[in-house]
């Protein structure tokens, strides 16, 4: 059986249209959109193409969306930009527990406010409220699903909270643009394209007119290449996403119930009713995680084991501990519009013999 790659939470395959998009542009769109020559006015119609694209599938204006150097620059951007926008208002950040990594970079350098999630990763939105409206707010950040386990977060209700304290919500919608629609009421958002099966290298930034935002210093000109791909494969996923994210959430509950019937000691994490359609993640006691990544990886089965930000370490996940649920020994399965029932079926018998073989090499036995 070929390889089966079950790591789109970190980085979705390229679709087939932004692959032609980027062979395209590259034709096209080499010179800098900034400059006043024809090639350059050229290259400023594809970026302003490339915009509305998005633009529509987010429902936004044209302006308001503007390209970074990745998912993590956009996140980045969004954060530090609000606070130093809003620093007459106060300098406290208010955040979930889960959120990326790099938010958290931010808030560890800062007066912030950490919100706790339940058993299940969602907010609980009662001290989202409280903290919000406590004095010297500045700007509260909600991902929008978890990048860890899948839970959708009640972004609705924190946006209305916000608004009641007059406080702008900037929501890190990764994981849930060309997925799930994304519920209105913030002020800042961000995305990544690699996410959607864009190109790596971009990022999406959308600041609504009026919100208070301080632009981070400007870099070099934008890869518009990879611009335009990104932007044509989000259109072709959003006009497919309803019917994908049936099809894929069938796959997640077939492996939701099978893993918890035939692993011994295994916890299913996540909220089960209110998550995104293609990701599942699954703790497996008395097994070592590194461990069970590789012999996965070894069976054709590529997985992610620990946070998906910091995957390469096998550090333990921030968002499983501040679940309160097993953060050693994980395995997160994400999957994308190239994954087959048959892949699924293949993994799903191969994983209880080889946590078997691990527990038995580890000396547990009579699981």
């Amino acid at each position: 059986m070929a390889e089966a790659y079950f790591d789109a939470a970190a980085a979705a395959p390229l679709h087939p249209v932004a692959r032609q998009a980027l062979l395209a542009a590259l034709e096209d769109g080499w010179a800098d959109p900034g400059k006043l020559y024809a090639q350059a006015r050229r290259a400023r119609q594809l970026l302003e193409a490339a915009q509305a694209a998005v633009a529509q599938v987010l429902g936004v204006r044209p302006e308001e969306v503007t390209f970074t150097a990745s998912g993590t620059a956009a996140a980045q951007a969004a954060v530090l930009g609000g606070l130093a926008g809003r620093q007459r208002a106060g300098r406290v950040l208010v955040h979930s527990a889960i959120e990326h990594s790099a938010v958290l970079h931010v808030a560890e350098r800062q007066e912030a406010v950490a919100v706790p999630v339940d058993r299940l990763g969602r907010l609980d939105l009662q001290a989202w409220g409280a903290a919000v409206r406590r004095p010297g707010v500045a700007l509260a950040a909600l991902i929008s699903a978890s990048h860890e386990v899948g839970t959708v977060q009640p972004v609705a209700a924190a946006a209305d909270l916000c608004d009641a304290a007059g406080v702008p919500l900037y929501v890190d919608a990764a994981q849930s643009v060309g997925r799930v629609p994304v519920p209105g009421g913030w002020s800042i958002l961000s995305a990544s394209a690699h996410k959607w099966g864009g190109p790596p290298g971009v990022g999406v930034l959308v600041v609504r007119k009026g919100v208070r935002w301080e632009p981070p210093a400007r870099s070099g000109p934008p890869d518009l290449p990879a611009i335009v791909a990104a932007a044509a494969a989000l259109r072709a996923v959003a006009a497919d996403a309803e019917a994908e994210a049936a099809r894929l959430s069938a796959l997640v509950d077939r492996i939701r119930a099978t893993v918890a019937a035939t692993v011994p000691d295994v916890e299913v994490v996540g909220d089960p009713v209110d998550r995104l359609p293609h990701l599942v993640t699954f703790s497996v006691l008395y097994v070592d995680g590194e461990a069970l990544l590789h012999a996965l990886d070894r069976r054709g089965f590529a997985v992610s084991s620990g946070s998906s930000c910091t995957s390469d370490t096998l550090r333990p996940s921030h968002v499983l501990e501040a679940m309160g649920v097993l953060s050693h020994g994980n395995v997160r399965v994400s999957l994308h519009r190239e994954t087959t029932p048959e892949q699924v079926d293949e993994f799903l018998a191969v994983l209880p013999d080889v946590v078997a073989s691990l527990r038995a090499e580890a000396g547990v036995l009579d699981l």
